[in-house]
């Protein structure tokens, strides 16, 4: 079975095509970063315009580059949410279309389950439940128990900003670019991670929620402290930086696998996914490997870079899971519709 997969929920127009959920045909994504560079983050309505120009001409490269037609495809995914409202209407405005016009099954997948099947591109189905997943991105952090396909508990969220949130800001405010997570990383292979002891939010014992807003302020008085308040990026010394840039990476890495060392201790999972924009962090990886030993579990992460950030083809995955677990409830055409609503 094909899937067609539609994501346009941030700053990513993405089209990907992806047999039996796993087996990835194509994976286009048209990135709006160089864009976004110059305003150090995402502007929502620069976004949506760039994915109106950028759907259909995705959309053709996609069938092109794998010499496929509408007859091949099966059933159309695409996520309605949570997202730019903006940068959505464009995804699900096509999927509409394209599901009404070429009479094909309609799927609408939540952005935050999307990206636990990155972990299935590429792989073969012999996983194990129950799955603890960390879910790692710009907008949201979240903690899922996987019991199997379609039967997901959300054991806790993002109470305000969330790790990808946290590195872009903090890389702005040592002057490092756009996007933020790389630039930290690189920045911090140079630098003393044990130089500052950076907070982490206390949330309770038995709660799995994450808070990074308290550790952006606390990079932020370390700079003032020792370059004042009105202080200029571009002069900040260059070893300051990177230890910084050291420090934060290891408390945003020792803040999410705490709680993930919290959670599997109390649910037992047979296998320990990390999904993700946040998931390519290679030191995170590292210290997650490291610190979960202790479980003799398998630990995954999508096998491409490509597949942790925003795209397609973990739509079109989980769309494929979705759909042949209840196809019944998919064959009526509907109206999606785009939501900002992290639950599920």
């Amino acid at each position: 079975m094909k899937v067609l997969g539609i994501e346009t929920s941030c700053d990513e127009t993405a089209i990907s095509i992806v047999e039996d959920g796993t087996k990835v045909l194509t994976n286009i994504i048209a990135s709006q970063i160089e864009i976004h560079k110059e305003t150090g983050g995402v502007v929502p309505e620069v976004a949506a315009r760039e994915h109106i120009l950028n759907i259909i001409p995705t959309l053709k490269k996609a069938f092109a580059e794998t010499n496929l037609t509408w007859t091949d495809i099966d059933v159309i995914a695409c996520a309605p949410g949570p997202g730019l409202i903006s940068a959505l209407l464009t995804g699900t405005l096509t999927a509409n279309t394209l599901a009404l016009v070429k009479q094909k099954p309609l799927v609408p997948v939540h952005h935050i389950l999307a990206h636990i099947y990155g972990n299935w591109l590429d792989r073969d189905q012999n996983t194990k439940f129950p799955i603890l997943i960390l879910t790692v991105s710009g907008g949201h952090n979240d903690l899922v128990l996987m019991k199997d396909h379609g039967d997901f508990i959300q054991l806790g969220t993002t109470r305000d900003d969330a790790a990808g949130e946290a590195f872009d800001k903090v890389a702005k405010l040592l002057g490092l670019g756009y996007p933020g997570g790389p630039a930290i990383q690189k920045a911090a292979i140079n630098g003393d991670e044990n130089t500052y002891n950076f907070p982490q939010a206390k949330l309770g014992q038995d709660n799995f929620d994450f808070s990074f807003s308290g550790l952006k302020t606390a990079v932020l008085y370390e700079i003032q402290k020792t370059y004042g308040k009105d202080f200029d990026p571009k002069n900040l010394d260059p070893s300051f930086v990177n230890n910084i840039a050291a420090s934060f990476q290891r408390t945003i890495s020792e803040t999410l696998i705490s709680r993930l060392i919290q959670a599997a201790k109390s649910h037992n999972p047979k296998e320990i996914h990390i999904a993700g924009g946040v998931s390519a962090n290679t030191y995170l990886r590292n210290y997650a490997e490291h610190k979960l030993e202790q479980f003799n579990v398998p630990i995954k992460y999508p096998v491409k870079i490509q597949y942790c950030t925003d795209n397609a083809a973990m739509v079109a995955s989980c769309g494929y899971f979705l759909y042949t677990k209840t196809p019944e409830k998919y064959q009526k055409w509907h109206n999606i519709q785009p939501n900002s609503d992290f639950t599920f």
